[in-house]
């Protein structure tokens, strides 16, 4: 074998992939240190991003479960690569030039260029077959971008505006008499505000998260993981309805520490979190079946 055999199998070998996949990533990361750090450190100070430093590990998981499957086809694509990069490049450099950007606008901006640019890597090194294949633990870095703060607002108002009319629903339900006026409700002996940290978009972003690993996990058709992930809105709002309801009934008729810095209203979240995923655990449970039933038969009801 000549040297120009050697050089031509080690550079479409598998191994020869990998190593410049993690060589321009952590070059890419190098180039974008101080806004990876500064990330890192949003996310520790942050009650909404507390999650961020897991994605990586949850994305770099499911590559390697599904490792067999995403680089049984390999080819290098350095052209689509080199301009997903280069968006990238783009974008890291527009958060450093534009001013005026708070820190959750600035590493929306810096933190999408990093996202591209592993893409861009990982399409150049392993091809556009691979990327496709890929593409859920790929996506799910998206999860290390903060949400732009226009889409975050609107996101935490819709939530607000659901929660308060579920909410009014529930008052009615038990009988309770209740005035509401815009986010306000007024029961006997208590007046409480459905202010924007009770919108529950930090839980709706852990269900989101949720759903779509249980998805991947558990459901094969796009439109079941798509039906399981839209789940989440109204089951935040329902979660959310009962927190209110159940906080400002126990601060009328037990304590009204309830609502001023009792711990099940500051830290409250996890129990009804968790009644977030009691409810979407049915969800997902029909959507298998149905799926499993799918297998079974064919058209006409006979099993295939």
């Amino acid at each position: 074998m000549n040297v120009t055999n050697f050089l031509e199998g080690c550079a479409s070998s598998t191994l020869a992939r990998h190593a410049a996949f993690l060589l321009f990533c952590g070059a890419g990361i190098a180039l974008s240190l101080g806004a990876v750090t500064r990330l890192f450190t949003f996310s520790l100070n942050s009650e909404l991003y507390t999650y961020i430093p897991a994605i990586p590990l949850i994305s770099l998981y499911f590559l390697c479960v599904n490792r067999k499957t995403i680089f049984a086809d390999l080819s290098w694509n350095w052209r689509a690569g080199a301009f997903l990069i280069a968006s990238g490049i783009a974008l890291s450099f527009l958060a450093r030039r534009i001013g005026g950007l708070d820190e959750n606008d600035y590493l929306s901006l810096a933190m999408s260029g990093v996202v591209l640019w592993v893409f861009g890597v990982f399409v150049a090194a392993y091809g556009s077959r691979s990327f496709r294949k890929a593409l859920f633990p790929l996506l799910i870095l998206v999860f290390v971008i903060p949400v732009p703060t226009p889409i975050l607002d609107a996101l935490v108002e819709l939530l607000r505006i659901g929660s308060t009319l579920a909410a009014h629903l529930l008052f009615k339900l038990t009988g309770v008499p209740v005035y509401r006026e815009g986010f306000f409700f007024s029961v006997p002996g208590t007046t409480v505000e459905v202010a924007k940290e009770c919108s529950g978009i930090r839980s709706a972003v852990a269900l989101v998260i949720t759903s779509l690993l249980g998805g991947n996990l558990f459901l094969r058709k796009g439109w079941s993981r798509v039906i399981l992930t839209l789940s989440v809105f109204p089951i935040t709002i329902f979660k959310n309805a009962l927190r209110i309801t159940t906080l400002t009934l126990l601060a009328a008729y037990v304590d009204p520490r309830f609502v001023k810095g009792a711990w099940l209203h500051k830290s409250g979240g996890i129990p009804f979190f968790l009644v977030g995923l009691v409810l979407i655990a049915p969800v997902l449970w029909a959507l298998w079946k149905n799926e499993k039933r799918g297998k079974k038969l064919g058209p006409g009801g006979w099993e295939r």
